[in-house]
């Protein structure tokens, strides 16, 4: 238990940037979901604007910290690979 008043008040703020992260991650981790599904689909339209979606959501989360940078430019790396293999194989 913190004893000072300073640790109290990083116990708080820990306490809201940890649900602002949890709420963070989760929305994301739902847009990565959504463009994962569309790609697999096989809607071209839907899955290009899903991946552009999913990979600005990625670098928004990057920049704020929710996620590591390198994490972010991996997961955008794998879902544009995967639009492009789709879209090569349909064509």
């Amino acid at each position: 238990m913190a004893n000072h008043p300073s640790a109290e008040k990083r116990n708080r703020q820990r306490v809201v940037r940890t649900e602002r992260n949890r709420a963070a991650k989760s929305a994301l981790r739902s847009t990565l979901k959504k463009a994962r599904a569309a790609v697999s689909a096989g809607d071209a339209a839907k899955a290009k604007s899903g991946v552009g979606v999913a990979e600005k959501a990625l670098a928004k989360a990057a920049s704020k910290g929710v996620i590591h940078p390198r994490t972010a430019a991996r997961t955008t790396s794998r879902i544009a690979k995967a639009l492009a293999k789709s879209a090569k194989s349909q064509a």
